[in-house]
């Protein structure tokens, strides 16, 4: 199935200008839903504002947006208010600066889109973006409207392609709560068992590793529900580790690990 492009517009940078297109690079289409039905006669069941006091349904006539200025006190705002401080999109990424690549920390980071030339005409201009990034090491910055709201977007060379990642506004990244002591000495001896550890823990990646189970398990109840219309039987849950009270010693536990790892058939 084709992928459905998700915004067509115009990367330019300067007097270079290629028509190209937007497409996210995750998907939840894979994910299980449900909808909500009654028992009794398996239609679904529908979802309605009721007042929170009097419990009566409310007509959409009557519902307006609220922000809250202080108990049971909120400043009304109309959807046409609310629809008046949205942004056009311009349909352009216009690349104003740019940054070594790898300074931004990971956690600003949103969501990636694949960003690809849109006809023969703009693929040379393109090109010439992607490969004047990779050059230089660098990833482009710019602002984008997507959702009619202006964001900072990310573009990076990444094989033939752009990976174009919105990027998180200010106010949505946290200051980290706990700050690491840089003086804090590490142990010679159980870093080396720990370096060894890792090392023949180490594996190729594949996307096998990120696989949710959850999600494996549910069609697989669904599937079984298909053929039997029976009712699965529950995953059995491992007993609960009882503990013993006692502080497990660091070192102790990388030999452990390190033996067994030395049974393990290669």
């Amino acid at each position: 199935m084709a992928r459905q492009t998700f915004w067509k517009g115009y990367l330019k940078l300067s007097l270079v200008t290629a028509a190209v297109s937007l497409t996210p690079a995750t998907t939840e289409s894979n994910k299980v839903r449900f909808h909500v039905l009654n028992r009794q006669t398996k239609n679904r069941v529908e979802s309605r504002y009721v007042d929170s006091v009097t419990h009566k349904p409310v007509a959409d006539r009557d519902q307006v947006k609220g922000y809250p200025r202080g108990e049971d006190d909120y400043v009304l705002l109309e959807d046409e208010e609310i629809e008046e401080v949205g942004l056009e999109s311009t349909r352009t990424i216009d690349i104003d600066s740019f940054v070594p690549r790898g300074s931004i920390d990971w956690i600003w980071y949103d969501k990636p889109h694949f960003l690809a030339p849109e006809d023969k005409v703009g693929v040379e201009a393109f090109c010439v973006i992607r490969e004047a990034m990779k050059a230089n090491d660098v990833v482009g910055i710019a602002r984008l409207v997507l959702y009619r709201r202006e964001r900072a977007v990310l573009l990076e060379p990444q094989g033939k392609g752009i990976i174009l990642w919105t990027l998180r506004y200010g106010d949505e990244v946290r200051e980290p709560l706990a700050k690491i002591d840089d003086k804090a000495k590490v142990d010679s001896k159980l870093l080396t068992l720990m370096k060894q550890l890792v090392k023949e823990e180490t594996k190729d990646w594949s996307p096998t590793m990120v696989q949710d189970p959850i999600q494996k398990r549910l069609k697989s109840m669904i599937r079984g529900k298909k053929k039997s219309l029976k009712q699965a039987a529950p995953a059995k849950k491992p007993p609960p580790v009882k503990s013993t009270g006692n502080v497990i010693n660091i070192m102790d536990a990388l030999k452990k690990s390190l033996a067994e790892g030395n049974r393990k058939p290669r």
